[in-house]
């Protein structure tokens, strides 16, 4: 029986991803002017305020203020109407130093000994649903939004929108995991107060987002995936009416509060760990970028069609505890997944030290990642410009996403005589 499955989004504006984006970019600056700094840095945001706390080990100092508030105007948050603005809010770091307990645990003289920053299991998946090997409804998803915002900075063809704003989409499967159709697309969107009748402004909303909108994320797709499109699609666009009060100031907002919008959209699995905020030696972060990267170039490579791998650790310890492998039965190899998961573990050196280094983590390339997901985006080299009023100006020329990289697959082939 054909059955449903749903994956949501959320936007750079939505109050926890602006929590993330905060968190981010103070790893990036911290990262930027010293590449050994420890961080586990958290946000709060709410209206007029953002309270910064957390742990880090740095030699820099850093003005967290400016970062604070240059990232929230860069969100779009710039009116006294969204009470909530980079240039007016509050800003109060309760940031303070590491705990030397964790620290002496994670610290090497040797660093290729180092070990995991904590304990835990993480997760990578991967999937031949999509060219970048993710899962389908929630690459549609983060495309709604993207271009949502890329809208909203126009302000030509909609220019009511405001920064926060999430979306939804439920895919039909058959039975054998094929999508057949889009089902249900939800758009919830804040804007502003054009109109003193809410019936008239919600009708203009809607209409705007199916005729203008929706055209535009569909023509982005490959040919099988907008043939999913249909007259029949429900469309939920601002379901509960009016959406004027919004983002901080609406509701408060937290970092590593969007743990499945950041992976895989209830694909796969997740081990529980936020991103935002933490530095490589945490290996919620740095080993979750692993095990992606490791399923993305199983699946590249042929291995199996749909792969899950799973990583943990032991706090201190340098060694992962276990490499664990699902391929769904997906997999033509004649290979137990078990067999699969003890090769893996030869290919790929999943000690803390050598995923930072293989994965070139010890950059400034996090706020990137911050939103619309951590997982499936195209890898790039970009120069980055860092400015501290202790620390003068840097440029560092970085490579994000390097997890999506498939620079592994000839090697996996090799091990599984692909």
């Amino acid at each position: 029986m054909a059955y449903l499955f749903t994956s949501e989004s959320v936007s750079e504006g939505h109050p926890d991803k602006v929590a993330d984006q905060i968190s981010d970019a103070l790893l990036d600056n911290f990262l930027a002017f010293d590449a050994d700094s420890k961080v586990a840095c958290e946000t709060l945001v709410t209206t007029g305020q953002v309270v910064l706390a957390g742990e880090v080990k740095s030699k820099t100092y850093l003005d967290v203020q400016h970062i604070a508030r240059d990232v929230i105007n860069t969100i779009g948050y710039t009116k006294g109407a969204y009470q909530f603005s980079g240039d007016s809010c509050g800003v109060i770091s309760l940031i303070h130093e590491q705990s030397q307990d964790i620290n002496q645990g994670v610290d090497r003289e040797n660093k290729e000994e180092q070990g995991a920053g904590d304990q835990g299991m993480m997760f990578g998946y991967a999937t031949k649903e999509t060219a970048n090997y993710m899962p389908l409804a929630l690459d549609i998803s983060h495309k709604i939004l993207i271009e949502l915002a890329k809208l909203r900075r126009e302000g030509i063809e909609i220019p009511y929108l405001r920064p926060d704003s999430k979306s939804q989409v439920t895919i039909e499967y058959s039975d054998d995991n094929v999508p057949q159709r889009i089902v249900a697309i939800v758009v919830s969107t804040q804007h502003d107060d054009f109109d003193s009748n809410d019936d008239v402004m919600l009708n203009k909303i809607k209409s705007d987002i199916i005729s203008i909108l929706m055209p535009r994320v569909i023509a982005q797709l490959p040919d099988y995936v907008q043939q999913l499109f249909n007259d029949q699609i429900t469309y939920h666009i601002n379901p509960t009416g009016k959406f004027v009060i919004g983002g901080p100031h609406g509701d408060t907002g937290l970092t590593g509060r969007k743990i499945i919008v950041d992976t895989y959209g209830g694909k796969g699995a997740h081990g529980g760990g936020a991103f935002s905020g933490k530095d490589p030696s945490k290996v919620d972060r740095s080993a979750a970028y692993a095990s992606r990267h490791i399923a993305k170039n199983l699946v590249a490579a042929g291995v199996a069609n749909e792969v899950l791998v799973q990583v943990s650790y032991a706090i201190g310890v340098v060694e992962p505890t276990s490499i664990f492998v699902d391929t769904y039965g997906s997999s033509s190899l004649g290979l137990t997944d078990g067999e699969i998961a003890e090769t893996v573990g030869k290919i790929f050196d999943m000690r803390p030290a050598a995923i930072e280094k293989r994965l070139k983590l010890r950059n400034p390339i996090y706020q990137e990642t911050a939103a619309y997901g951590h997982m499936g985006k195209e890898p790039q080299t970009i120069t980055k410009v860092f400015e501290s009023p202790y620390s003068g100006k840097i440029e560092k020329e970085v490579e994000l996403f390097t997890w999506e990289k498939l620079d592994y697959v000839e090697a996996v082939k090799k091990a599984f005589n692909i």
